[in-house]
């Protein structure tokens, strides 16, 4: 008689939540930036809902500043059953490499998911870790095609404009969060690295970080103009990234 398949338990998700959010200084003076709400739920509460409808349930999220306000959140929030949120205070001023690395413990030495507390997409996290798993890479980060902020005139050779085209998306790809990392990344990763400098480029190098494209819906709250973009998409009923019900 054939055994069914071991279920294996998805990785943790270690959240970036410690930033001071200086482009949303106003807003950021007395909440941090994670909590800042989209439809009356802090932003890092969507997030946790993407992954939660992916069957993600561990998650460790990597605070700083006003780390109490976001532990208070985490301690408060009614998560489904099974679901594990504990908050790691990382420092002040300790950059996104640093974080991982002050948090390893956490991590348990295992594969591992990473994002940013601000960033939402309609991404399958399914497939991003299967993409992952399959070429063995030391590391994996979503790439996304991000509109542009504004519209972009087409021009001919002899300077003549053809047309316009209302905010394209850009021809180049960014990083959109949405990382998987194998635990032999953070001993690339000292308490001073910021993630997206020397620790991926170094992996860049060594050909050990792919690219997973995602093509649908990505933003990130960067700036109070982001905010309103994503509250009015919520307010629409037509938020992109909900995929949860």
């Amino acid at each position: 008689m054939s055994q069914a398949p071991v279920k294996r338990e998805l990785p943790k998700v270690a959240i970036l939540c410690g930033g001071r959010g200086t482009p949303l200084r106003e807003r950021t003076q007395s909440i941090p930036k994670p909590l800042i709400e989209i439809g009356g739920r802090p932003i890092v509460w969507h997030v946790i809902q993407i992954y939660l409808a992916h069957g993600f349930r561990r998650f460790v999220l990597l605070t700083g500043y006003k780390a109490e306000l976001i532990e208070e959140f985490a301690a408060g929030e009614q998560w489904p059953e099974g679901t594990m949120v504990e908050c790691v205070n990382t420092g002040l001023e300790t950059p996104t490499g640093g974080r991982l690395r002050v948090a390893a413990d956490f991590l348990d030495g295992q594969r591992f998911c990473a994002t940013y507390a601000d960033g939402v997409a309609d991404i399958d996290l399914h497939a991003l870790l299967a993409d992952h798993v399959e070429h063995g890479a030391a590391a994996t980060m979503t790439v996304v095609q991000p509109e542009l902020q504004f519209g972009v005139a087409e021009l001919n050779g002899d300077g003549l404009v053809r047309g316009f085209v209302e905010k394209p998306r850009s021809e180049h790809w960014i990083n959109g969060g949405f990382f998987c990392f194998e635990p032999s990344v953070l001993e690339l990763i000292d308490e001073n690295a910021v993630l997206e400098r020397e620790p991926l480029e170094r992996l860049a190098a060594e050909q050990r970080l792919r690219a997973y494209r995602h093509e649908g819906f990505w933003d990130c709250m960067d700036t109070y103009k982001d905010s309103v973009l994503l509250n009015d998409l919520w307010a629409s009923g037509e938020a992109p990234w909900k995929i949860w019900t």
